[in-house]
C-alpha cells in the first residue's frame, strides 16, 4: 500500500524550498541599494564603499541608486513599497528612525514598515567652536554659555540627523536653550562658525578635522564610544564631563522592506560582516573619520533600535520640537 503525503503537509514542505529558491533568484540577480540622499554625502559614501565589497563577494551587483526628496522621504517609501525579496534595500542613516519626530507627513512607519539587516559603520561627531572663543577645554565652555547665552548660536543643517540630536541634547544638559541657526548643507554652516558668525557646531568629524588642525576651528570634545582613532588628541564627551552626549554618533546602516524572509536577512547580515572585516574597508572607512560595526547580528540590531529610537524621540520631545 502506497501512503500518501497530506495536501496541507506538502505545501509546508515546499515552502522553504520555494524561500530558499527566491533567495537564491535574489542573489543571482543583484542588488538594488536605495541612498534616499544625493551623492557625496556619509550615507551615500559608506553605502558605495559596502556595495563595492559586496559585488565583489557575492559575485553579483549592488547598485547604489540615489533617490532624494523629502529629507529621505522619497527613497524611503520607496524600499517601503518594494517586494520583500532581497533586491531592494535601504541604506540610510540614525536619522530614518526619527524621521517621525520631525516631519509631519511621512509615508510610511521608519520602524514597522521595515526589516533591520546590519549596521555598517559609526562615524563620531565633534563639537567644534570659532576660533575666537576664549573657552580652554568644555568645562570652560559650558560655564561661559551659561554666564553669556546671548553670546553663542549653533549652526545646525538637517533636523532629526545626529548633529541635530547631539545639539539639542547639549542645551538640554547645560539647561541653556542657545540658538540654532539652520544652514542648507555641512559646508555652509562650518564657514559660518570658522568665520564667527556663529559660535558652535556639533560637525561630522571628517567635515571639521582638516580645520582644527589649521587652528580655524577650536575643538571641545567627539562624540562615540570614545576616543577615535583618527583624532586621538580630541578628548570624548564623557571624559570632559558630558557621558549623555558621547552615545550620540551618526552611524549608517541597511534596511530591507518588512517582511524579508528571517534566512535572507541572516544571509546579508553575514556579507555586510565579513566585508566590514576586511582590511580594505576599515581603511575606506577609516579614511571618514569612521570604524567598521562589527559582530552584530540583525537580531542585536533590531534589538539596539528598540532602544535608540525611543530615545532620540524622547530628546526631541523633551527639546520642544514639533514634527514640520
Amino acid at each position: 500500500m502506497i501512503e500518501r503525503t497530506p495536501m496541507h503537509r506538502r505545501a509546508l514542505l515546499v515552502m522553504p524550498s520555494l524561500a530558499l529558491a527566491g533567495a537564491a533568484r535574489a542573489q543571482s540577480a543583484g542588488v538594488r541599494l536605495v541612498v534616499p540622499f544625493p551623492p557625496g554625502g556619509g550615507i551615500d559614501v559608506s553605502g558605495r564603499i559596502f556595495a563595492e565589497a559586496l559585488t565583489q563577494s557575492q559575485g553579483a551587483p549592488w547598485v547604489v541608486e540615489n533617490r532624494s526628496g523629502a529629507n529621505g522621504a522619497v527613497g524611503s517609501a520607496a524600499v517601503a513599497r518594494a517586494e520583500a525579496d532581497g533586491r531592494t534595500l535601504l541604506c540610510n542613516s540614525d536619522s530614518h528612525l526619527l524621521a517621525r519626530g520631525v516631519m509631519a507627513r511621512v509615508p510610511y512607519d521608519p520602524i514597522a514598515d521595515f526589516t533591520p539587516i546590519a549596521r555598517l559603520a559609526i562615524s563620531p561627531l565633534v563639537l567644534v567652536g570659532a576660533p575666537g572663543l576664549a573657552a580652554a577645554d568644555l568645562p570652560a565652555l559650558i560655564a561661559d554659555i551659561r554666564a553669556r547665552p546671548q553670546a553663542h548660536a549653533f549652526a545646525n543643517t538637517s533636523l532629526g540627523t545626529s548633529g541635530h540630536l547631539a545639539t539639542e541634547l547639549f542645551r538640554l544638559e547645560v539647561g541653556v536653550p542657545v540658538l540654532i541657526v539652520s544652514y542648507r548643507g555641512t559646508g555652509p554652516a562650518i564657514a559660518d562658525v570658522v568665520g564667527g558668525q556663529t559660535s558652535l557646531m556639533m560637525a561630522p568629524l571628517l567635515s571639521a578635522l582638516p580645520l582644527v588642525r589649521a587652528g580655524r576651528l577650536k575643538a571641545y570634545c567627539v562624540t562615540g564610544p570614545g576616543r577615535t582613532a583618527v583624532a586621538p588628541e580630541i578628548p570624548n564627551a564623557a571624559e570632559m564631563g558630558m557621558p549623555a552626549l558621547a552615545p550620540v554618533a551618526p552611524w549608517f546602516a541597511f534596511w530591507g522592506p518588512r517582511g524579508l524572509a528571517p534566512a535572507e536577512v541572516t544571509r546579508l547580515n553575514a556579507a555586510v560582516q565579513a566585508a566590514a572585516a576586511t582590511p580594505e574597508v576599515a581603511r575606506k572607512l577609516g579614511d571618514l573619520g569612521g570604524q567598521p560595526v562589527l559582530g552584530e547580528t540583525a537580531a542585536q540590531f533590531e534589538a539596539f533600535i528598540a532602544e535608540a529610537a525611543p530615545r532620540g524621540l524622547s530628546i526631541l520631545s523633551r527639546a520642544g520640537v514639533q514634527p514640520e
